[in-house]
């Protein structure tokens, strides 16, 4: 009877193999560590900090500068034709910066300054300079004494012109014409017009203003008060 209990009773449980219970559940594969992606981030993050480190020391490295915005004939002062810009420092350059623009127009250009030109100390003096051997000759010439476009910085010829003109008893002016007919100078460089923005239309009578050898001034100065000078634009040399 005994052997027939045990029986009955080991018939009654389950063939079922025993679970886990929930606290022991298996551990989870460690997480796959990637050092090539690590290094690649902090690679990135220091290249843009050196980017970032150069914009700055190249703005620190600029300089707020004075340049032209029209043309400036020898002996004028730049006026309100100036703007500023923003160049590279370079010590080496005399840059005229734009906190100086105000003691600026108070010189006057040695030379013609076209427009668009960032300026240089050397550009300008307290007053106009005559190179040694040059002479400045003004001339008071009508319509047809001169070409419809003349400006400051041309290269010109200068002619007598006039019945005078192959008799002139000045013995100076007789000389310089011998060798080229009625040739007064061959070569003179315009210092500046008055007027000049009406230079376009060739009317009425303008003030010129030459740049001549020193030898040339007086038969040029002769001519001129005669009326028999006329211009002509001739190629640079």
């Amino acid at each position: 009877m005994k052997i027939q209990e045990r029986t009955g009773a080991g018939a009654g449980r389950s063939a079922a193999p025993a679970q886990p219970s929930v606290g022991d559940r298996l551990p989870s594969p460690p997480r796959e560590r990637k050092p090539a992606l690590a290094a690649l981030a902090v690679l990135l993050i220091l290249l843009g900090a050196l980017g970032a480190t150069m914009l700055v020391l190249q703005v620190g490295d600029r300089v707020e500068v004075v340049k032209v915005t029209a043309d400036i004939q020898a002996g004028e002062s730049v006026g309100d034709n100036v703007t500023s810009v923003m160049v590279a420092a370079d010590d080496s350059i005399k840059y005229v910066e734009w906190t100086k623009v105000k003691a600026l127009k108070k010189l006057k250009a040695k030379s013609p300054i076209y427009a668009g030109t960032v300026v240089v100390g050397q550009m300008f003096g307290a007053k106009e300079q005559v190179p040694a051997g040059k002479a400045s000759v003004g001339l008071a010439l009508k319509e047809g004494q001169y070409y419809a476009d003349i400006k400051g910085g041309d290269t010109v010829a200068a002619y007598r012109v006039g019945t005078s003109g192959s008799s002139s008893s000045d013995s100076s002016d007789k000389d310089s014409s011998s060798s080229s007919g009625n040739g007064l100078i061959a070569t003179a460089s315009v210092e500046r017009v008055k007027g000049e923005s009406d230079a376009t239309v060739s009317t009425g009578s303008k003030s010129i203003t030459l740049l001549v050898d020193e030898g040339d001034a007086a038969a040029l100065a002769s001519a001129s008060s005669a009326g028999e000078v006329a211009l002509v634009r001739v190629p640079a040399k």
